[in-house]
């Protein structure tokens, strides 16, 4: 999976929204993909035009409290490169940490939240509230 110092540094470099669409779209592709097994109500992202699954991975809590690991997929092309942008951002990091770090402002910064369709950008803002009531979970249950 690509880190998202690397994702933000190569948006940077693309000017157009076109070339920048087909890197989210490439972003995509990358993702490890989803066992079938996960693809469940349960694990559904509500809130998202499209289908989106999200599936939490907490480890036990070490001195910086406990890290979670996220799997993500999607249905759509566009939403699966968004999902591949929020597991590089998230997954692997700390509770705390993933609370601390504004999504969204990233999405801005890089030139992509403006571009979206406003379903896009109201299901990116309910997988990153999922993503953050995991963190705010796994802190609650350390």
């Amino acid at each position: 999976m690509t880190a998202i110092d690397d994702i933000v540094e190569n948006f940077a470099l693309l000017d157009e929204w076109d070339d920048r669409y087909r890197y989210l779209i490439e972003l995509g592709r990358t993702l490890p993909p989803m066992a079938e097994s996960n693809h469940t109500d349960a694990n559904k992202v509500q809130g998202c035009a499209s289908q989106v699954w999200l599936v939490t991975h907490v480890e036990p809590a070490a001195s910086g409290g406990p890290v979670l690991r996220f799997e993500g997929d999607s249905d759509a092309h566009i939403v699966r490169g968004l999902v591949a942008v929020l597991m590089a951002l998230y997954s692997g990091k700390a509770a705390r940490d993933i609370l601390a770090t504004d999504a969204l402002e990233l999405f801005d910064r890089i030139g992509l939240r403006d571009k979206l369709t406003p379903q896009r950008s109201n299901g990116l803002r309910s997988m990153v509230e999922r993503i953050r009531a995991e963190a705010n979970a796994a802190l609650a249950a350390a």
